[in-house]
C-alpha cells in the first residue's frame, strides 16, 4: 500500500508529517484518484497530509464534499477532513496541522523540506496493480492514436486531426496531457510541434500522452499518403535502430545516461551525429509524461517495474513507446500488434518498431 510506503519513508528520514499537493502523488497515494479542477496546472485543489497516525485532506468548503465522497472515502485508510471557506486563506489550515513538527512537503511550501525527488524514487517503483492499470491505459492510449492513423483524410487540418484524436480518448476517461500534431513539411521543420490548422498533404506525425489513474501513456505514430521518399525510408529505419539500441540499454542496474549514450552513439553510427540535440531524448516515465528528461550525465539508476518512454528523431521521423522494465527484458506496453512494425536487432535481441502506415 502506497500509504505505507509514504510513512517508512517518513519514519526512516525523521519527518513528523508529509504534505502532498502535487496531482501526480495525490493519484499515487489514492490509487488513481484526482484533486484537480483545472487540467493545466500541477497542483490540485485539495491537498493530503500525512503524519504516522493521520491523513488529513485538506481543501475548500467547496470542493470538501465531491473530493471526500468520489475521491477519498473508499481509500483503505480513513482521511479527516480539514476545511474553510473558499475566499479563506488555506495555507493557515496547514500551518496548523503542521505545527511543532519536522515537516516535508512534495512542492516549496513555508520552511518545509521538498523531498519530491526522493518520492519519484518510491512512486516510479510500480505495484502489479498500477502495471496493469498502465498496460490497459497503454493499449487504449496506443490503439487511439492508431485508429486515428487510419481515419484522417488529406485536407483535415492539423486541428482537426487533433479533435478526432481526442474525441477518441476523452470518451474513455481518459485525460489529455500532450496532443501534438504535425504535417508535411512541419515535421521536418520542427522536433516538438503543437498543431496549427495546416491541412494535411501527405504525412502525418501524430503524438499523444494520456493520463488516467494518474498513469501517463506516451506514444507516436506516422501515416503516410502514396509511395515514401527515398530519405523517408532511410530516416525511418535509422531513428528505428536508434529506439531500439535505447530501448536495449533500458535495462536494471544501468542508467538513464547510459540509454542517452547508447542512443548517441546510434545516432553517430547513422550519420547524425548532432541530432539528438535537436529534441530531448525522453526519460522516466509513469506519474509523470516524464519524471525528468535524462541526459548523457544522469546518473539515475533503473529498476525493474519503473517505466520509460525514449523518443529519437530525425528529420522526418520519430520513434516513440512506452516500456516497462522488467527483470527478463523490457515490455512495449504501447504496442498493440495491430500496426506494421520494422523489425530491428541489437546484439541477440529482436524488436520490433513502429513503422510508417501507408495508406
Amino acid at each position: 500500500m502506497q500509504i505505507q510506503k509514504v510513512r517508512e519513508f517518513m519514519e526512516g528520514n525523521n519527518f513528523d508529517g508529509l504534505l502532498l499537493r502535487k496531482r501526480n502523488n495525490f493519484s499515487w497515494l489514492t490509487g488513481g484518484n484526482y484533486n484537480h479542477i483545472v487540467q493545466t496546472t500541477e497542483l490540485g485543489v485539495a491537498d493530503l497530509l500525512i503524519t504516522a497516525e493521520e491523513v488529513y485532506l485538506i481543501t475548500s468548503k467547496m470542493e470538501e464534499r465531491r473530493v471526500f465522497e468520489e475521491e477519498c472515502s473508499q481509500l483503505p485508510y480513513q482521511v479527516e477532513v480539514l476545511s474553510d471557506d473558499w475566499y479563506e486563506d488555506i495555507e493557515k489550515i496547514i500551518h496548523q496541522a503542521g505545527e511543532g513538527k519536522r515537516m516535508a512537503t512534495d512542492t516549496p511550501f513555508s520552511d518545509w523540506e521538498v523531498v519530491d525527488e526522493d518520492l519519484m524514487k518510491i512512486r516510479s517503483v510500480l505495484s502489479e496493480q498500477e502495471q496493469a492499470n498502465y498496460r490497459d491505459l497503454c493499449q487504449r492510449a496506443a490503439h487511439a492514436v492508431e485508429e486515428t492513423c487510419r481515419e484522417v483524410e488529406p485536407g483535415q487540418t492539423e486541428y482537426e486531426v487533433e479533435a478526432h484524436l481526442a474525441s477518441k480518448v476523452l470518451a474513455q476517461g481518459i485525460r489529455i496531457q500532450v496532443i501534438l500534431v504535425a504535417t508535411d513539411e512541419r515535421i521536418f521543420k520542427y522536433r516538438h510541434p503543437i498543431p496549427t490548422n495546416k491541412p494535411l498533404e501527405k504525412q502525418a506525425m501524430i503524438v499523444l500522452c494520456a493520463e488516467r489513474n494518474g498513469l501517463v501513456a506516451n506514444v507516436t505514430r506516422f501515416v503516410h499518403f502514396g509511395e515514401l521518399s527515398d530519405e523517408i525510408k532511410a530516416h525511418k529505419e535509422k531513428a528505428a535502430r536508434i529506439d531500439a539500441a535505447m530501448n536495449a540499454a533500458t535495462k536494471p542496474g544501468n542508467t538513464a545516461g547510459d540509454v542517452i549514450r547508447a542512443g548517441i552513439k546510434q545516432y553517430e553510427e547513422e550519420g547524425f551525429p548532432n541530432d539528438w540535440k535537436l529534441l530531448h531524448q525522453g526519460g522516466l516515465t509513469g506519474y509523470s509524461s516524464r519524471e525528468f528528461l535524462a541526459d548523457p550525465h544522469t546518473e539515475f539508476v533503473i529498476k525493474e517495474n519503473q517505466a520509460y518512454a525514449w523518443n529519437p528523431s530525425l528529420p522526418g521521423v520519430k520513434s516513440e513507446d512506452t516500456v516497462l522494465v522488467k527483470g527478463n527484458g523490457i515490455e512495449f506496453i504501447t504496442h498493440t500488434n495491430n500496426w506494421v512494425y520494422q523489425d530491428i536487432t541489437v546484439g541477440q535481441q529482436k524488436y520490433q518498431r513502429p513503422d510508417i502506415l501507408i495508406r
